[in-house]
């Protein structure tokens, strides 16, 4: 809701909401205090492209909409979905262009920053006949949108109100209704988009918010529907990292998507226990099968020199790819290349092996040999933390010495712990010291001769950034749950953390994407927001330790 004051006193107040299931969004203004002939004139702008691009002046644009009867539809482009406009007001067609509209965040980020819009005419109202409604909306093939052809402006707007009302209505929260945003249809099933405006689903992504967006809210059957959707394209023990938009075929270029699929599928399997409806023994042995092709997969060697090594861990990579979490590229540049035997990697490789050795008892016992190999190999004595690469670009004993946050894994963020005791609480410590910040882990720590203190600039500065020291949010759901391991979980501890860990972030909720978590921040002080406004496994993430520390 927004409020609008007149010089005069009177006030516009302007509703805007979107409806679930449906590319629609409804407007409506209402006058408080006289309404004598007071009229609101709005003009809409128009264009016809991808969330990437802009859009210039061009005379292949139809400006001329269809009738049905008071419901206006606009094809701008024969390539491009239409536009449906019912307003309970009169327009008047009158188009032209708006030209050189200038968008200062495109420009600080080194992007196209100037874009021509084409108004195709006026929508006029008169507030003595009530409120102003505007409801925009793009039918698609397949969706039910009668009620906008038949019914008038007012009585969709309420009809579409009241279905949202009770649809919000049964979440606790409006973080928990919020997590609702990112779930979206793929084939047959579902899937999580990674953040919006700009990213689709990516695997990685997936796995990781699934278990706060649907687990930590009881959505266990979008969860099933999800895991099963991505357990039918395993391939070569791998699943898509993600898939560029347009494209019919995913890009199969990560080490660690598959591996938090493995993660996903344990935490579901055990919430449906825990809630008293285990799976159904198909759906168990469809992600059981699945689990496997990844194991085997990976143990006999997949693409990216992906493979077990003779120690029991998880070697990966190969020059001019970037297959981890931290995976900013810009042209021939990898940023942080991570080549060998990255930690969290590492955390997640002995997870799935004991995960999968329910099932099956030899990926148990290579879990031990893996665990042994970790213990001895990955400690940095000097440091008293955990190395980020061992074995860099496949040369034995060569070390990355760099305090990053992937070493939090081996404490906390996954089912199983690599670590306990004293050195436990020593990571737990080290990387509180070097990395943490009110709103996340910094990917870097300062004083490291590549940490980069603010995610501004073009797309070279940025990317160059990302993982230089650039705070994520989602990192806070294994700091918090890893700093709760060091302290046994007491419930003073747990009360402790939702005050210092969790109370920053629910402030942050009310700037950037409002309800939801950024995708970034500035590592430096104060901590300036960027990337995506609205990121599923950062509001994921919040959702799960805000469930864990009840």
């Amino acid at each position: 809701m927004w409020v609008f004051m007149l010089p005069d006193g009177r006030a516009v107040r302007q509703e805007i909401f979107t409806v679930r299931g449906r590319a629609a969004t409804v407007m409506t203004r209402t006058l408080d205090g006289p309404n004598h002939d007071t009229t609101l004139d709005v003009r809409p702008f128009l264009s016809g492209r991808d969330p990437h691009a802009t859009h210039h002046e061009n005379a292949g644009f139809r400006f001329d909409p269809d009738r049905v009867r008071d419901l206006l539809l606009w094809h701008p482009y024969p390539s491009v979905p239409s536009v449906a406009v019912k307003a309970n007001g009169a327009y008047t067609h009158a188009p032209e262009w708006y030209r050189q509209f200038l968008y200062e965040a495109e420009r600080a980020r080194g992007l196209d920053d100037t874009e021509d819009l084409a108004a195709p005419g006026c929508f006029t109202w008169n507030f003595k006949h009530g409120p102003a409604v505007f409801i925009l909306a793009s039918p698609t093939p397949g969706e039910d949108y009668r009620d906008l052809y038949e019914a008038e402006a007012t009585a969709v707007a309420a009809k579409w109100r009241k279905l949202e009302q009770a649809r919000r209505g049964v979440y606790a929260s409006a973080v928990q209704c919020a997590a609702d945003d990112y779930i979206v249809r793929r084939g047959a099933g579902h899937t999580i988009l990674a953040g919006y405006p700009w990213f689709t689903d990516w695997g990685r992504d997936t796995f990781i918010a699934l278990r706060g967006l649907c687990l930590a809210t009881g959505r266990l059957a979008i969860a099933r529907s999800i895991l099963i959707e991505w357990s039918g394209i395993v391939s070569e023990g791998m699943l898509p990292n993600f898939f560029p938009d347009g494209a019919a075929r995913p890009e199969y270029n990560s080490v660690d998507a598959s591996l938090w699929f493995v993660v996903a599928v344990h935490d579901y399997l055990a919430a449906r226990v825990a809630a008293g409806r285990p799976a159904a023994n198909g759906d168990l042995q469809r992600l059981i099968a699945a689990v496997a092709a990844i194991l085997q997969g990976y143990s006999r060697g997949t693409r990216f020199n992906i493979r077990a090594d003779e120690d029991g861990l998880l070697l990966a990579g190969q020059p001019g790819v970037q297959l981890t979490w931290m995976d900013a590229k810009v042209g021939d540049w990898v940023v942080t290349p991570r080549v060998g035997k990255p930690v969290e990697v590492q955390a997640l490789w002995i997870n799935a092996l004991r995960i999968a050795g329910k099932f099956s008892p030899e990926w148990g016992h290579l879990a031990e040999r893996a665990l042994a190999s970790f213990h001895r190999k990955f400690w940095n004595v000097e440091r008293s933390c955990l190395y980020d690469v061992i074995d860099v670009d496949f040369q034995p004993g060569r070390v990355d010495t760099a305090v990053r946050p992937n070493q939090i894994f081996a404490v906390g963020g996954l089912p199983f712990a690599l670590l306990d005791g004293a050195k436990a609480a020593s990571v737990v410590r080290v990387v509180e010291e070097k990395l943490l910040t009110p709103l996340g882990l910094r990917s870097l720590e300062p004083g490291h001769p590549d940490y980069k203190p603010r995610y501004t600039g073009g797309v070279r500065e940025r990317d160059g950034a990302y993982h230089q020291g650039t705070v994520w949010p989602w990192l806070m759901g294994p700091f918090v749950e890893a700093w709760l391991y060091a302290r046994d979980r007491t419930p003073a501890a747990r009360a402790e953390a939702n005050k210092r860990f969790l109370t920053p972030l629910r402030a942050h909720l009310e700037t950037a994407g409002l309800g939801h978590i950024s995708e970034v921040a500035d590592g430096d002080a104060p901590h300036h927001p960027g990337g995506c406004p609205f990121q599923a496994w950062s509001l994921g993430e919040f959702l799960r330790i805000e469930a864990l520390l009840k």
